[in-house]
């Protein structure tokens, strides 16, 4: 190792993207435990709001907005289908494609996760001010922007 070199931890943005990852991590495993009783993960509940917010989604679209690839749809969405939460629909424009829906079921599940989570956000996010709350999310969403800007360059 270089002698010069500066090593990651006393870089001065390290300790941010130490805070951010483990804040991630732990709010991550608090939803998993949450939403063990209704038998979902939290990738499971990504695509159910998703379904909920943008019915009719495409499997590609809705692969972009979580930021994830086409084959962890490909997992993924046969299970819910399985269970009678999702179901995908001709897309009556273009025949190759498929759109995504909640089936009653669905919706009614997706309602309870989606208190769940309100829940629990407002639980382990209480004790920081709201404007703290905005200031942060202004930041992070600057910083996506910024990493995804890297990433189609890097394409």
């Amino acid at each position: 190792m270089n002698k010069n070199q500066v090593l990651p931890w006393e870089h001065p943005r390290f300790g941010s993207w130490i805070a951010v990852g483990r804040a991630c991590q732990l709010m991550q495993q608090a939803m998993t435990r949450a939403l063990a009783p209704l038998d979902l993960k939290p990738p499971h509940l990504d695509i159910l709001v998703n379904l909920y917010r943008f019915e009719g989604i495409s499997q590609r679209e809705l692969a972009r907005k979580l930021l994830v690839g086409r084959s962890n749809m490909s997992m993924l969405l046969p299970q819910m289908e399985k269970r009678g939460l999702v179901e995908r629909r001709d897309d009556p424009q273009d025949k190759r494609a498929l759109r995504l829906y909640l089936t009653p079921e669905g919706r009614a599940l997706t309602g309870r996760a989606m208190a769940i989570q309100t829940d629990l956000i407002e639980r382990l996010l209480s004790p920081t001010p709201l404007e703290e709350c905005r200031q942060v999310a202004s930041v992070m969403e600057r910083m996506v922007a910024h990493m995804l800007a890297e990433e189609k360059q890097a394409i």
